[in-house]
């Protein structure tokens, strides 16, 4: 239609007559809605966090076909006087309306790809503002094409007006900030040429509007340039938030490094790295961290189990330069607690030298019983240390003491008969600590699964029967492994039956007995005295009123609670928040932890784990389980029972891992409410 009532408008047609020019305007206006309502209802073009893929297809397709036609016309502009060419226009006519379709294809694919990209992660309230703001921008335009024009008056600050709006949406970009400093350049990239192509089809519609061989109708042209505007300035306004984003692509990226190489240390000893491994990472994880233009590592050999040829090691500094700096440093300590120099210079021992190096950051690395030794980095400009850098360097060295010394504990176990004879005692205590005897009840059934590592692990959960038909169920994993982790799993153990008491002074019922987020803030309080500063522990606990059909729980840095509701046929994860017990030990950890109530249904399944079972390893020995590999079982398997359903977990889990190692605790329980629930007691 839009392609016949173009060429009786152009005269190229002259075997169709003249079509009034409503016909024109109704078919684009049907031709449009149809395009925008068929991609608004489409799934999201976005898919997870592919935010460049979904940039790159904006600029294939039928952008790449437009601008063809283009081509086209231009060609047929330069060689209008051949007769392979017809005189009347009806070859520009036809490609002029072919561009005409492409543009509204690309402007409708451009407009819902920003919509996905603008709504990443987005609030209800966001959701709800874009929908209105799509509704009265899609009026503006529609109003526009059919030849409604307000007068300048209310156009004009109608137009202004959305455009703010526009603005404002536009500042909700979370997206960005997943992308990595290469990732950011590419969708600068980009969004450039997505810019560029629109602007090229302002151009071109800008000349076909007074072209004497195309008559269309004037409102089309205005709709077309309106659109055009306004899928301009969006795009123009995401390009400035990428680009403005990137002088923090720098700081995301080197918090991102760290967190990976935090994470790399604390895997060291799953992996079977040697100490001298562990103090090689150290050394270039520290460098990596801070910048450090060089480094050397003095340790200890009595104590930090290397030989003394390899007892120092160094990072772009040769052995004499480190020894001159060691010899001016001897007898010169820096006062209890200060670990900085920003200037050598000025320090005493350095007096009237001139240095290379202006800057030295010196930490120790301690662990419980001894000093390893002591690591120095070096800047060549001054003043470029500070206190964040030493706080993140003493947390690496810190999980890097922690990591020798469970590499010191396990060979010595093995070395020392009567340490395997103690590890079989604890390993002995550490078994009658775990429960034997399931909780059983009408309402619900529970099985569970616990697998050390070593002999004894650091993995534990208990249940409490509370009055008023309530279950408490708690969950943890202590860090690190052995007896230590063994001794802090039956403090934990001991905590959750001291602090689940019945409280005398309570007014009423309910309050006899802390929620979650007390008892984690009571029980942080409690380990701040018995608890290694290097150590921490992962938990929660649920407090389940089946009477009433509810739960609460309250997550301490733990896995995420696994859960099916029957109701709606949904697995999921709960997404709630805490921070591990231990980490934080003062009265503002309390800050960090929040109660979560649900309401289950008749048939729910609630499967709750320690990391050793997502992060069991198979394949090639680096691929993890994971936790859409785990969701997926349990869609698979929530019609079974309890006990069926922690088989069936277990053997995928077995077959994962078939000829690994377990490097981790393993615990898993399954908590389904029956289907059949009981009534409530009169």
């Amino acid at each position: 239609m839009l392609l016949l009532s173009a060429l009786s408008h152009s005269g190229a047609g002259p075997w169709l007559g003249t079509w009034p020019e409503w016909t024109t305007q109704l078919a684009q206006g049907v031709f449009v809605l149809g395009v925008f309502l068929y991609y608004r209802y489409q799934r999201s073009p976005l898919h997870g966090q592919a935010f460049i893929r979904l940039l790159r297809r904006l600029l294939t397709g039928p952008g790449l076909l437009a601008l063809a036609c283009m081509g086209l016309h231009l060609l047929e502009r330069l060689m209008k006087d051949q007769p392979v060419f017809d005189s009347n226009g009806l070859f520009f006519t036809s490609i002029y309306t072919l561009n005409l379709g492409l543009f509204v294809v690309f402007l409708a694919r451009t407009n819902y790809a920003w919509r996905a990209l603008v709504l990443f992660r987005s609030s209800p309230r966001l959701q709800r503002e874009w929908t209105v703001f799509e509704v009265l921008l899609g009026a503006t335009l529609l109003f526009r094409l059919v030849g409604v024009n307000p007068p300048n008056y209310v156009g004009i600050p109608l137009v202004v007006l959305l455009g703010l709006y526009g603005i404002y949406l536009s500042g909700h970009q979370k997206w960005v900030a997943y992308l990595s400093q290469r990732e950011k350049w590419r969708a600068v990239l980009l969004q450039s040429g997505l810019l560029f192509s629109v602007l090229v089809f302002v151009q071109y519609f800008r000349v076909t509007q007074v072209d004497p061989q195309l008559i269309a109708p004037q409102p089309q042209h205005a709709f077309l340039l309106l659109t055009a505007f306004f899928s301009a300035f969006y795009a123009l306004m995401g390009l400035l938030v990428t680009f403005f984003n990137l002088p923090i692509a720098d700081v995301i990226e080197q918090r991102r490094s760290e967190i990976l190489r935090l994470q790399r240390l604390t895997q060291i000893i799953q992996r079977g790295q040697t100490t001298a491994e562990v103090y090689h990472i150290l050394l270039e994880s520290a460098v990596q961290t801070v910048k450090a233009d060089a480094a050397w590592l003095d340790l200890d050999p009595g104590h930090s189990g290397v030989t003394a040829a390899a007892a120092t090691q160094y990072f772009n500094l040769e052995p004499e330069q480190a020894d001159a700096l060691r010899a001016r440093l001897q007898g010169h300590d820096l006062p209890e607690g200060e670990f900085i120099t920003n200037d050598l210079h000025a320090r005493i021992g350095f007096e009237g030298t001139t240095q290379h190096y202006r800057s030295l950051l010196q930490l120790p690395l301690r662990g419980l019983h001894f000093n390893y030794g002591m690591l120095y980095l070096l800047k060549v400009e001054p003043n470029t240390f500070d206190r964040e850098d030493l706080s993140i360097l003493q947390t690496f060295t810190s999980q890097a003491v922690l990591s020798i010394e469970n590499l010191e504990l396990v060979r010595t176990s093995l070395e020392n008969q009567r340490t395997q004879e103690e590890l079989k005692i604890a390993s002995q205590v550490q078994d009658s600590l775990i429960p034997k005897n399931l909780p059983t009840d009408n309402w619900f059934d529970i099985s569970s699964h616990s697998l050390a590592a070593k002999e004894v692990g650091g993995d534990f959960y208990d249940f409490l029967h509370l009055p008023g038909r309530r279950l408490a169920v708690i969950i943890g994993d202590v860090s690190g492994k052995g007896v230590t982790a063994a001794f802090h799993m039956a403090q934990m153990k001991g905590i959750f039956h001291s602090l689940m008491q019945e409280n005398p002074l309570a007014k009423n019922e309910r309050d006899k007995f802390p929620v979650p987020s007390r008892f984690m803030a009571q029980a942080n309080a409690a380990l701040t005295h018995c608890l290694e500063k290097s150590s921490f522990i992962t938990s929660s606990l649920y407090i389940i009123d089946y009477e009433q059909g509810g739960f609460v729980f309250a997550r301490a840095g733990h896995c995420h609670t696994l859960y099916y509701h029957a109701l709606r046929e949904e697995v999921f994860y709960f997404e709630s928040q805490g921070l591990g017990l231990g980490i934080i030990r003062n009265e503002s950890y309390e800050k960090h932890i929040k109660n979560q109530f649900y309401d289950y249904s008749p048939g729910d399944v609630m499967v709750i784990y320690t990391d050793g079972i997502v992060e069991a390893r198979g394949g090639d020995g680096t691929a993890e389980y994971g936790e859409d590999r785990l969701k997926l079982r349990l869609e698979e398997s929530y019609y079974q029972e309890a006990d069926e359903i922690k088989d069936f977990i277990l053997k995928d889990l077995n077959a994962f891992t078939h000829g690994h190692p377990i490097h981790d605790d393993q615990t898993l329980l399954v908590i389904k409410f029956k289907s059949a629930q009981p009534p409530p007691l009169a």
